[in-house]
Parts: C-alpha cells; sequence; structure tokens
C-alpha cells in the first residue's frame, strides 16, 4: 500500500501485494489495483519516503534476527534496504510478493544490489495467507516477520485477517516478532460517507517529483466509507508530467492517466491487538508514528509488535 492505506487512501504495500495487491498485499482474488501493474510509477508515489525503511531497518539491527521475513514486498522499496542492513548484520531476508509485476521490479532491484546484499535476498511469489516457510523459503522459521505500508488493509475479510496472522505465527521460530504497520484511521476523511446522499470530494493528496527522470506525479482521491463493512472504497486518478528543468514548464505526459479503484479495510488498535491475541502472540508494543512514541489519538500511524511465545 502507500503509506496511507489505512482506508484513508493508500495503495498496499511498503510496497506490493498480497491477495488483491498492495507493500504488500493480500486478501483479494481479483485483478491487482493499476499502480502494482505500473511498479516506476508506484516508485514516483513513495518518493522521500524513507521514515518507515529507517523505521524496519533499525528494528531489525536492533533485535539482530537470523531470518527476516517481509510480507507484500512489492517492488523491494523496503525489502532491499532491509537486505544491507543484514548485509552488515548478518542477517537474511526473505520478501514475499503475490503480484508478479512488482516482484519483477523486486529482483531488478536485486539485480543492481552489491553481490554481499544479494546473497542475503531472496524473493519469492506467494499469499500472506497461505504461504510456509517450507514453501521455498528454505524450511527454518523466522525470527521477524514485517509488513510495512498498511499491505494488510487489502485483507478485506475476517478470516483472511485471521489467515495471515496465523500462518505469521506459524512461520516463526518461538520469541519470534511480528510487526504490522498500518496508518491511522482518519475518520474526517469519512464524514461526507454519512451524508444523505453521500458525497465524495475530490482532492489532490499527492504531488511528488523525481528529479532523475524530471517527472511530476499528481494523485488525486475520493473516498466512501462503508461503516458497516469498516471499510473504505477508494478510487485514485494519476496524471504524470514531464518538467523542462531549464525553463520549469510542464507538460502531460500522453497515455499517462490512470484510475485505480479498490477496497481497503479500516483497522483500529483494539481490533488489531484481538488479531495478535486470537492468533496467540503476546502484545509487546504498539507505537503511533516511526520515531516509536507511545500510541496517541493524534498518532498518524499504528505499529504492532508481538511476539511468539
Amino acid at each position: 500500500m502507500s503509506s496511507d492505506g489505512n482506508g484513508s487512501g493508500g495503495n498496499g504495500s511498503g510496497g506490493g501485494s498480497n491477495g488483491g495487491s498492495g507493500n504488500g498485499s493480500g486478501g483479494r482474488d481479483d485483478v491487482p489495483e493499476a499502480i502494482y501493474l505500473k511498479p516506476e510509477d508506484y516508485d514516483l508515489e513513495h518518493v522521500g519516503d524513507t521514515e518507515d525503511v529507517e523505521f524496519f531497518t533499525g528494528l531489525a539491527a536492533r533485535l539482530k534476527p537470523r531470518r527476516v521475513l517481509e510480507l507484500a514486498c512489492g517492488n523491494g522499496r523496503v525489502t532491499l534496504p532491509l537486505a544491507e542492513a543484514g548485509a552488515e548484520h548478518g542477517f537474511d531476508v526473505v520478501g514475499l510478493e503475490l503480484v508478479p509485476e512488482m516482484l519483477a521490479a523486486a529482483e531488478k532491484r536485486r539485480a543492481g544490489a552489491k553481490p554481499a546484499v544479494r546473497e542475503r535476498l531472496t524473493l519469492l511469489e506467494g499469499d500472506m495467507r497461505t504461504w510456509r516457510a517450507d514453501d521455498g523459503g528454505g524450511g527454518e522459521p523466522f525470527d521477524l516477520i514485517v509488513t510495512p505500508c498498511s499491505s494488510v488493509c487489502h485483507l478485506l475479510t475476517l478470516d483472511d485477517q485471521i489467515a495471515a496472522w496465523r500462518a505469521a505465527f506459524e512461520n516463526l521460530a518461538p520469541g519470534g516478532r511480528f510487526v504490522v504497520d498500518v496508518a491511522m484511521a482518519d475518520l474526517a476523511a469519512y464524514s461526507d460517507s454519512y451524508r444523505s446522499p453521500a458525497r465524495e470530494l475530490v482532492e489532490i493528496d499527492l504531488d511528488t517529483f523525481d528529479e532523475a527522470t524530471s517527472t511530476r506525479l499528481l494523485r488525486y482521491k475520493t473516498t466512501r466509507y462503508l461503516a458497516d463493512l469498516q471499510r473504505a472504497r477508494i478510487r485514485f486518478l494519476y496524471d504524470k508530467f514531464t518538467v523542462d528543468p531549464k525553463s520549469g514548464a510542464t507538460t502531460a505526459l500522453p497515455g499517462e492517466r490512470a484510475i485505480s479503484d479498490f477496497e481497503s479495510h479500516v483497522y483500529y488498535p483494539r481490533e488489531l491487538e484481538l488479531l495478535y491475541r486470537h492468533a496467540g502472540f503476546a502484545v509487546e508494543s504498539v507505537y503511533g508514528d516511526y520515531q516509536a512514541r507511545p500510541l496517541r489519538a493524534s498518532s498518524p500511524q499504528i505499529i504492532i509488535v508481538g511476539v511468539r511465545p
């Protein structure tokens, strides 16, 4: 998902998809969201996003695991830095992704990495709800499993959510940790959904520029909150432009307008804690941002660390 994936927006994954496509994704068996079929545009969405990368690489360096699994790893935005940390601190990384286009982009990143990093990283196609460590993952349990960037918001049903949490539990060694990162629900964004008739306002929620390619990406968003399902129906509209580096003139790129329609489960803190407890975890820590500050009403993220006893 993109980094605002808990119904307030988001594409799923630090980056990828796992069952409906997101950083991952997981939970739907239909066609992946359009953005996951164009990994280069996914990168544009995340220009300058480093806070979550620093959080997860720092966490892994502090915990000193032997094996790390990233669920819904997408195009490797978080995965490759994890593997770089693995090369430095002596742990291996497995990235699991469901969408072939995103997995191919992650493989391309891996191919461009240093040999020591490539040796630490394995990329596999799989679904976080059903994948097990002996499905090509070396057979050994993991010490740390992470799913960044609201990727679990693609898990739309309770059965899918329970399956993913149980699979993570089974793939961990005793004492291993499962870390889930989602955006805090944006209740203000849902207010127009309670009008009669409901309204969907269009907002520009992303405006990024890639200096390397002189490409500008605008993302527009509408949100409809389905309170009975605890689900946000998101529509993203993307426009890409090329920017002349000398004059600053902006020109629309022909054929580059895209629409991505998807639904995203909206999580709340106690619900997440219940999923951990139901799967057998003990909740160790709950953070409200990537600086590991305590969860508060104003926190932008919900980050939960669960331990397998």
